[in-house]
């Protein structure tokens, strides 16, 4: 096995993407950094490199412990890259204040002024 790997062979391996096409689009729209900068497909990356990437509404950053030149399988894509607790906690906020949001709760920008508070307490003593 290599020491190193193309980006987006290596994204496709680690099944964050479901083809290499993908991956590319993704790398060439600019949602992949590699290290802090932005990356280009043919990128060769090796353990140890911090990517930052978009996927859908969730912003990740791996770092990459593993290479892999074909995609296995979920269990050993798992085993190619470490996701940092930062990543993990940012991605579950978002989540959760998503689900909020379809459930036609959302988190106001402002504390409530004394009209809003009036109404509020009208509305705690009527559901009593």
């Amino acid at each position: 096995m290599s020491a190193k790997v193309r980006l987006d062979r290596w994204l496709w391996a680690a099944r964050f993407f479901k083809t290499r096409a993908q991956a590319k689009v993704a790398i060439d729209a600019g949602h992949v950094r590699l290290n802090g900068n932005r990356a280009k497909t043919a990128k060769e990356i090796g353990p140890g490199d911090e990517l930052d990437f978009r996927r859908g509404w969730a912003t990740r950053t791996v770092i990459v412990t593993a290479i892999a030149q074909q995609r296995g399988n979920a269990t050993v894509a798992a085993t190619l890259y470490a996701e940092t607790p930062d990543s993990i906690e940012r991605r579950e906020a978002e989540a959760a204040r998503r689900r909020m949001e379809r459930a036609g709760l959302k988190v106001p920008d402002t504390k409530p002024d004394k009209r809003d508070r009036r109404a509020l307490k009208r509305l705690q003593q009527s559901a009593e």
